[in-house]
């Protein structure tokens, strides 16, 4: 008898290079990588292997675990927007192994002990994925910072601009200086919404906008807000430096050269942007469609291009979700009212497969994308020991996926709570088929789906 689960295709995306033939052998008692052959192994040469346990994926490609370091599921205080059971459900459809939940929009915030521990409490028994946590920097809280990182969050984020929620209001820069004084001899990360507004200027302008047009939430937030946060923050850096610091969501391309120079200048700076920032284009959203509003904005289509330049080349670091739903009455749908409508977009289940659809067109392969999703937003959490790669002594967290395949997006198809998206009706290029958790089925297809498993995701 034997504790072992045996994984073979024809590809499967080992570290650094594109997918080869392959064996990985994860115990299933421990979830551990046990070993890794580098050859398709024949049924016949496990015969100490049950049926259930040997899954011979063929042609489909074998990927490690997606770890999506940027969700919202607001479990405790908004579950009518999401939570563990349903946001942990959508992650495992789409190949997401662990997710990292932000401070906001719970209530509570994540930003003292108490309130990590609440947060934790409301998890128990409801995570189909592994789940880990982001602490908050808000005004008045840098005594309970260092008891955070000792509590096991995995960093820090803080908002430039107002938040949007009245628990969790944005830092000025003497908040800042608190913050990065207490945290600079950890080696944690402190990560901003970087979007700041300086003092505007009086305009003359006495037209009112249409509220339901794209193009006037897009003027609302302009590159510049970007640029202006990120100049602060890599001032701030020079005197900070050993903290490393994070920039979510980039959305502005005007911002990359500021970024470009703080790299260079040895600034231990990382930087992520989302899915619908590399497949969504602000020419092509439609009138009254406020599904698409997120803050910072999705941006044209040379913007679009010039933050594909800068995954490719190594200025941003990793791609991430940004899941951040709501209820449907938050969203205006029904009014088209873009402007006073909930900013955030629901993806979680659907990003490996709109990066994918996306790569295909630009030449990029698969191996890029286990990067961007996987090793680095590993690191990015500080779960590299663990997570991320096909390695032995790591998780036995893999995701069966079919490259070929084609998939439209209904609503059916959707697992989180507020089945409202922008990508309502795209045809995507790939499929997660099965997802495994340190080697245990935590969603069996789009037939099967959780049907008769057993929940497995823990707290990290």
């Amino acid at each position: 008898m034997t504790n072992n689960r045996v994984f073979t295709s024809r590809h499967v995306v080992l570290g650094g290079g594109q997918p080869r033939p392959a064996t990985v052998i994860a115990d299933v008692t421990t979830g551990k990588i046990v070993d890794i052959l580098d050859a398709l192994s024949p049924r016949s040469s496990f015969p100490e292997v049950g049926d259930a346990d040997w899954i011979d994926a063929g042609d489909k490609y074998i990927l490690p675990g997606l770890v999506d370091a940027h969700v919202h599921l607001n479990e405790p205080g908004r579950t009518d927007w999401e939570g563990f059971w349903t946001g942990t459900q959508a992650a495992a459809s789409g190949g997401v192994t662990t997710l990292v939940d932000m401070p906001l929009n719970s209530i509570p915030p994540t930003t003292t002990v108490a309130n990590l521990e609440e947060k934790r409490n409301a998890a128990r028994g409801q995570c189909w994925t592994d789940v880990a946590f982001w602490g908050g920097v808000i005004p008045g809280n840098q005594a309970h910072l260092k008891p955070l990182v000792g509590a096991g969050v995995k960093g820090f984020k803080c908002f430039l601009i107002e938040s949007g929620v009245d628990e969790f209001p944005c830092v000025n820069e003497s908040d800042l200086r608190g913050a990065m004084a207490e945290l600079k001899d950890t080696s944690t990360v402190l990560c901003f919404h970087a979007e700041l507004e300086k003092t505007p200027e009086k305009s003359s302008a006495t037209e009112p906008s249409d509220p339901t047009l794209y193009s006037t939430f897009l003027a609302s937030r302009p590159q510049q807000l970007e640029v202006n946060a990120i100049e602060l923050i890599t001032r701030l850096h020079k005197e900070y430096p050993s903290l490393r610091l994070h920039i979510v969501h980039l959305s502005a391309s005007d911002a990359l050269p500021l970024i470009r120079a703080a790299k260079a200048s040895g600034l231990p700076l990382t930087v992520e942007t989302c899915f619908h920032y590399l497949t969504l284009s602000a020419q092509h959203i439609p009138h009254g469609r406020p599904e698409f509003k997120c803050c910072p904005p999705i941006r044209e289509d040379a913007n679009r291009e010039a933050l594909w330049a800068a995954l490719l080349d190594g200025t941003i670091d990793c791609v991430v979700s940004d899941h951040s739903p709501c209820v449907a009455s938050l969203k205006k749908v029904e009014e088209g009212d873009i402007m006073s409508a909930w900013g955030g977009i629901s993806t979680l289940g659907l990003g490996l497969s709109l990066l994918w659809t996306e790569a295909r067109k630009r030449g990029v392969g698969i191996d890029r994308l286990v990067d961007w999703l996987c090793v680095r937003t590993a690191r990015h959490a500080g779960l590299a020991d663990r997570k991320g790669q096909l390695k032995v002594g790591l998780d036995a967290d893999l995701v069966i996926w079919d490259p070929e395949a084609e998939v439209k997006v209904t609503k059916d198809l959707l697992n989180f709570k507020n089945k409202l998206t922008p990508y309502e009706g795209l045809t995507l290029k790939g499929r997660v088929d099965k997802t495994y958790l340190r080697g245990q089925l935590i969603y069996g297809g789009t037939q099967d789906a959780f049907t008769g498993l057993e929940l497995v995701g823990a707290l990290l």
